[in-house]
């Protein structure tokens, strides 16, 4: 299946937690001001590739941990990101995504690859709301919602990292 990216990083460290497979999906209906990609706003520019391509890439990285669907907005192209996130479960790893949509909004526009996430950083980006201080996003108003807590509380509930024990 084709998906059109803007890139693909292989070692992130910035776009989730552990080290990630960044997928850079192009094409961005928010146009959010100073967003960190505009690059990937055009529906047409960047790049396509094949979403096997993507899941060689995972399968050849053994270190790591998930996979990130960012952009752009991987939510404009549900059923190539669906098919990433799928085969990132099938290998043991995690899924995060970034979308300047409201979580509310994606339990409609997109519930199957919803489903298929496990930390979900929603919202748009807002300038004014700008900080360096937080992680994994880069405005205050933006959510990251852990899904699997989410779905068995029926409520949304953040993403905590965890602590880790110190010996």
């Amino acid at each position: 299946m084709e998906i059109r990216v803007s890139g693909i990083v292989n070692d992130s460290i910035v776009d989730g937690q552990g080290l990630r497979l960044s997928v850079f999906t192009q094409g961005c209906p928010h146009n959010c001001e100073g967003c960190h990609n505009p690059q990937s706003h055009d529906f047409s520019g960047g790049s396509l590739r094949d979403t096997d391509e993507v899941i060689a890439a995972m399968k050849k990285n053994p270190l790591l941990d998930g996979v990130t669907l960012t952009g752009g907005e991987p939510f404009c192209q549900p059923e190539a990101c669906l098919e990433i996130a799928r085969a990132a479960h099938s290998l043991g790893l995690n899924v995060w995504a970034f979308s300047g949509y409201l979580y509310e909004d994606l339990l409609t526009l997109a519930p199957d690859l919803l489903n298929e996430t496990d930390v979900l950083v929603d919202g748009p980006f807002i300038l004014k709301e700008r900080s360096l201080e937080l992680k994994f996003c880069g405005s205050r108003n933006q959510r990251l919602i852990d899904m699997k807590k989410t779905r068995e509380k029926g409520e949304i509930v953040l993403w905590e990292a965890p602590q880790w024990v110190a010996f």
